[in-house]
């Protein structure tokens, strides 16, 4: 129980704190409003928690025995948040009232974890650091899935809502612009680190 804890305040530390989900998520929140953002929330409050268990479990062994897999990962996550932010950053100011877009739909939002260099960094992280050699290794991966699942709905649900009241104060297309290209770049610089990474092994 004590590692319980101990992830929870891990937990609600990273997962509250922006990143690319946090960013959608806002973003999604003005775009498109609660409802229609709600697949988008749960796949993100349920993805996340699933990826920490596979990875807890030993997926992550796969990676480390084809790092190249895990490297070709990284580069479509960093092309893929690229796109998204050109796709968030030239929204047409219609969308807040209504257009063909949509959000992010639950399947999508779950396996986004999957190319989303800080959710590798919180899973990976959280498994070493509270797993326990002597210990059960399911039972401490069981609460710090556990751990991630509790605090994944209130936290993300948070940047959610912020988004939702943000419409009506970005109801002037020039507002939601200025918004959305800020958002935009929130999220390339959200990639920055493993951009980074990625010249290191690439380059040096």
């Amino acid at each position: 129980m004590d590692v319980f804890f101990a992830v929870l305040f891990f937990a609600f530390s990273t997962t509250i704190t922006p990143g690319p989900n946090n960013i959608m998520m806002l973003s999604s929140g003005v775009n498109y409003g609660v409802k229609a953002s709600l697949p988008h929330f749960f796949g993100i409050c349920v993805g996340f928690p699933l990826m920490v268990l596979l990875i807890g479990l030993g997926f992550g062994v796969v990676f480390e025995r084809f790092p190249l897999l895990h490297l070709w990962i990284k580069v479509i996550g960093v092309l893929y948040l690229l796109w998204l932010a050109w796709k968030i950053g030239s929204a047409t100011p219609s969308s807040i009232g209504g257009s063909d877009a949509k959000p992010l739909s639950f399947l999508q939002a779950a396996l986004f974890q999957w190319v989303n260099g800080k959710a590798w960094i919180m899973a990976s992280g959280a498994v070493a650091a509270f797993t326990t050699v002597s210990g059960h290794a399911w039972w401490d991966v069981t609460q710090i899935t556990t751990a991630f699942l509790v605090v994944s709905f209130p936290c993300v649900g948070l940047w959610l809502c912020f988004g939702a009241l943000l419409r009506s104060v970005l109801d002037q297309p020039l507002y939601q612009r200025i918004f959305n290209w800020a958002m935009a770049l929130l999220l390339v610089l959200s990639v920055a680190p493993v951009l980074a990474e990625l010249y290191t092994q690439w380059i040096l």
